[in-house]
Formats: structure tokens, sequence, C-alpha cells
């Protein structure tokens, strides 16, 4: 696989947002959370690094804090509003309670010219991105210059004068700032230096690849709900493995109209895939009966739906591998990134029960 870009998730309800910018660009990636083993980090030989925003204050005892690892890599390093208080406070700068606490639209005025905004800003441009911040940076880090401020974020973008360091107050990943996707390009593609020629096509090569070394001659247990995650995973197993793959969907009484037949014909019938159907729902409508709490009900539905997967997964014999498809936002809304409470959103049946 190409080189590509590490993105140290600090809490954001939108990490994801940046990942999916990057790989429109071109780029590989991968979001990590900022406390993972810095041998993890160290083994994605990242051409650059991106710190996401977060709920957090760098200004609270315990915050979350800038991984040792950051700076020593060496690489190009991009902080986005947490990520850019974070970095200021580690590099000898100054960040305080803001007395304009900006959600919402805000427009840039762009100083200086500069690289990363070849083809996207220049000085005198007044573009529009969005804010999201209750602190700000009120002193730069020795070494670093402004590139644009607002009348709420005196340090908006910023740069240092020698490092490969950047640092934005907005939020560059969301559709709020038109102009965002072309700003994450340009430090992916000309900050990093990455050719941009990364696509899904080659990292499906590169996943079937994987599957294949690791599984061999073993048999794998995938669980198939019909949508986005799992099918994909279905999918690429299938392809990879072929027969050792066995999928299993679970019929909970509230899929949509037709869904379960939709399912059936298109794994059983289009793709092949041999698929075993259990139908569960008079046991799901029992366990939610009389249930109104919506966190409640999905808690007892992730329950449930794993013990009847376990269930019929050992009848099954000579399974040594179980597989599972989840996208990011189910693990960023189900999963604080810290392991606490504070920025989880809710759970879900893949990762909640």
């Amino acid at each position: 696989m190409s080189q590509g870009i590490l993105i140290l998730d600090y809490g954001s309800q939108v990490t994801q947002l940046i990942a999916r910018r990057v790989r429109e660009a071109g780029v590989y990636c991968q979001v990590l959370p900022y406390n993972c083993p810095p041998a993890r980090a160290y083994a994605l030989n990242p051409a650059g690094i991106i710190l996401s925003g977060g709920p957090a204050s760098v200004l609270d005892e315990g915050a979350p804090y800038l991984p040792d690892f950051v700076l020593e890599m060496r690489v190009p390093l991009l902080g986005i509003c947490y990520g850019q208080q974070l970095m200021m406070q580690a590099l000898g700068g100054q960040v305080s309670k803001s007395q304009i606490q900006e959600f919402g639209r805000a427009n840039l005025t762009i100083i200086s010219g500069h690289p990363l905004l070849s083809g996207v800003w220049k000085p005198g441009d007044t573009p529009q991105v969005w804010m999201s911040h209750g602190d700000r940076v009120t002193g730069l880090a020795p070494g670093f210059e402004v590139l644009a401020n607002s009348p709420g974020a005196p340090y908006a973008l910023v740069a240092h004068q020698e490092n490969p360091w950047f640092g934005t107050q907005f939020h560059p990943e969301v559709v709020h700032t038109p102009d965002g996707a072309a700003l994450l390009s340009g430090f992916v593609r000309v900050i990093c230096g990455l050719p941009g020629d990364w696509t899904m096509a080659s990292y499906r090569a590169q996943a079937i690849k994987a599957i294949k070394a690791q599984v061999g001659t073993d048999r794998v247990i995938c669980g198939l709900s019909g949508g986005v995650d799992s099918s994909v995973a279905a999918v690429l197993l299938h392809e990879a493995i072929g027969d050792q793959l066995r999928c299993i969907f679970v019929d909970h009484g509230l899929l949509r109209k037709n869904e379960r037949a939709e399912v059936e014909a298109l794994f059983s019938k289009t793709y092949n895939i041999p698929l075993i159907t259990l139908d569960a729902s008079e046991a799901f409508f029992t366990a939610l009966k009389g249930e109104t709490d919506p966190e409640v009900k999905r808690k007892i539905i992730g329950n449930l739906f794993i013990e009847v997967f376990e269930a019929e997964a050992k009848k099954i014999e000579g399974v040594k591998f179980l597989a599972q498809g989840t996208l990011y936002p189910d693990v960023i809304e189900s999963v604080s990134f810290d392991g606490g409470p504070s920025v989880t959103i809710k759970s879900h049946h893949n990762v909640g029960g």
C-alpha cells in the first residue's frame, strides 16, 4: 500500500470526514486514537499527520495530549481546532478561553500567501469557513506566522516559517467550509508530497491479498446485515476465500419492507455467497415489548443479536475467524475515543452489544 496520512482522533464527531476528504484527494489514510501505542503509529510510516478537533479544552487537567511521536516523526503536521490549540500549547504558544465562543459560519481574511494555499486562496480573499470552538489561540508558538484571521480568531490559520506545521481554528473537513477539501488536498498533496494516485480499487486488491494471507485455508463466519458495511466486508471476503466463508443473516423483525428477501436474493443468487438466514423476530419483539427508551432498545437489540448469532455460529465446524464490517461513523458514534462517555453519541448494534 502506498504511504499515507495518519489522522489522530481527539473525539470530534466529524473526524471521519477528515478521512473522507483525504481519500477524495487520492491519498490513503487511517484514523487512530491519539493515545494509540506509538508502535502502531510508526508502523504506518505516515507521510503526514492530522490532529482532529475535539470537545475537550487543552486548559483542563487531564485533557487529551500530544503524543511524543507526533513531533519525533518529523513529518508535516496539520492541527484542526483542538489540534491547533494542542500544537500551540506544546510548542510554546498560548491558548485562552475565548470571549467570543464561535459556532457557525465565519469569514476569514487571507493575509499571506503560502504553498498550502496555492490554487485555493490568495491574500485579500475572504472565504467562508465553519467555526466551532470555546478556546482560541491567543499567542503563537515561536516560529509561526499568521496566514489568515477572522473576527473571532486572530490566528485562524497559521504556519511555521521553517517546519511544515500548520494549524486551523476552523474545520476544513465539513461542507460548510466550501474550500476546505481543496485546503486538505493541498496539505496531503503539496505539503506532504503524496501523488494522489490511491484509489478504492487499489485498496480492494490489497485487502483481498491481505485476507488470503491471514485466513489461509481456514473458515470464516461473517455477520451480514445487508447494510453497506457488512455487505462490502462479505463481498471482499468471498472474493478472497470463496466457499471458506459462511454468512449469517439475522432477521430481527425490524427490517424494511421486503429487505430480507432482497438480501437473500442479492447474496445467495447474485453473488453466490453461502448465506444462513435466521428468523428471530419473535424473540426480539418479546425482548423489546414495553420498552420506550432508544438507548435501552439499542442495548437489548445488540445483546440479543449476539446471543442469536453465537448460537448459530457454534453449529458450523472448523471456523477460526469472525468477520464484521463496521463503518467509521458507527465506531465514532458508539465508542469514546479515550474510553470515557463524553462524546459517545449512541450505541450501535455492531459495537454496542
